[in-house]
C-alpha cells in the first residue's frame, strides 16, 4: 500500500470509530484553497472537524504532536469555508476540532484538541 492508500485506510478506521461513538460523517477529505479536513462529522448539535494522523511507529513521535499551530490554522480556515459553503452561520453553530491519532493499531481520540 502506498502512503495515500494507507491514509485513506486510517481515515476509514477513524470514521468507523466516530460512527460507533454516535457521530454522523458528513464529509471526507473536504478540500478548499486553504487546505483539507480529513473528516467532518455531526455529533448532536456540534459540527466536528477531525484531523487524522497515523504513524506506524514512534520514530517520528506521537502522531497527534504533528497537529501544530500552523495545521490548526489551516483546519480553522477550511472549516469556515465548509460552513460558508453550506450556509451555516459560524457565530450560531457549535464547533469542535478533534484529532484522531493512530499509532500502529492504537487509536486515540482527542475531542476539543484545539
Amino acid at each position: 500500500m502506498n502512503k495515500r492508500e494507507v491514509g485513506k485506510d486510517k481515515e476509514g478506521l477513524a470514521a468507523l470509530y466516530l460512527e460507533k461513538e454516535g457521530c454522523h460523517i458528513l464529509e471526507r477529505n473536504f478540500r478548499t484553497r486553504y487546505g483539507e479536513i480529513d473528516l467532518i462529522a455531526r455529533d448532536g448539535k456540534e459540527y466536528v472537524f477531525v484531523e487524522v494522523k497515523y504513524r506506524s511507529g514512534t520514530g517520528a513521535g506521537d502522531p497527534a504532536e504533528a497537529v501544530g499551530e500552523k495545521k490548526q490554522e489551516v483546519i480553522r480556515r477550511t472549516a469556515l469555508s465548509y460552513l460558508k459553503k453550506n450556509g451555516i452561520n459560524p457565530a450560531e453553530a457549535y464547533l469542535r476540532f478533534d484529532v484522531i491519532s493512530i499509532l500502529g493499531s492504537d487509536l486515540r481520540h482527542y475531542p476539543n484538541a484545539f
